[in-house]
């Protein structure tokens, strides 16, 4: 259990890859979620389903078969997934939203930020506290692509995490992907020069759970290492 000063509590929950759900006081939160076993969600809070774009890890259709369960439910979904895949009855419950964007309603406020990959990612804000969700918004550079391509990759993260700086969220959602090889931190590093965070939750790693250790252990991490939340199985349950 984490403890983070001045917010109500959060229960927060890893399913697979970059989904997870997120209950708060008011409402539940469903992030990136494609596939793997749902946690029980409560049938009294509303329940937001986000998708920060359209790439078979982080979106499915089969999002669209919780209306039948969850009667209180809206999907905010980045424009860059086609509405035509919305069924009819779900359009007027569905927002699309794109990069630099704001929506709200009386429980929760989203805005969002430019993927270096496709789509957006998202800063919500619900219960007094601040929740960022990444998407691949994310440093990738990759060994032996082509070396302007990753000069141009650095420029562009850094250039999107400028519009956030000086902010800080409760709990921060950022990829920790190993398929990056030595430069897998890089995303979650700049993050935390720049932005800042109580709590990092480490996505988008492929199944190697030890990804977070590897981070504690590099020099960089020695500020915010004791920040990051260790993910060990799909279901693991935390509360902030």
């Amino acid at each position: 259990m984490l403890f983070v000063e001045g917010i109500l509590s959060m229960k927060i929950t890893y399913i697979h890859h970059s989904a997870f759900l997120v209950e708060t006081a008011s409402a539940c939160l469903l992030f990136d979620y494609f596939e793997g076993a749902l946690p029980e969600i409560p049938k009294d809070k509303p329940l937001y389903v986000l998708a920060s774009h359209c790439h078979g890890d982080h979106f499915s259709d089969v999002v669209f078969e919780l209306a039948k369960t969850y009667d209180k439910i809206r999907y905010i979904l980045s424009s860059d997934i086609w509405m035509k895949r919305v069924p009819e009855e779900l359009k007027g419950l569905t927002v699309s939203i794109s990069p630099y964007e704001e929506w709200s309603d009386n429980i929760l406020q989203v805005e969002t930020f430019k993927s270096t990959d496709e789509g957006v990612a998202f800063w919500c804000k619900v219960d007094g506290a601040e929740l960022y969700h990444a998407g691949d918004l994310n440093h990738w550079y990759w060994e032996g692509e082509d070396e302007q391509w990753n000069k141009d990759m650095t420029k562009a993260y850094r250039a999107e995490l400028e519009k956030m700086r000086g902010r800080k969220a409760d709990v921060a959602f950022l990829p920790l992907d190993p398929r990056l090889e030595q430069w897998f931190y890089l995303g979650i590093d700049d993050f935390m020069k720049a932005v800042d965070t109580d709590v990092i939750v480490p996505m988008h790693f492929w199944g190697q759970f030890d990804v977070a250790q590897k981070l504690k252990t590099l020099d960089c991490s020695e500020g915010y290492r004791d920040r990051i939340v260790e993910i060990l199985e799909k279901g693991q349950t935390f509360t902030v």
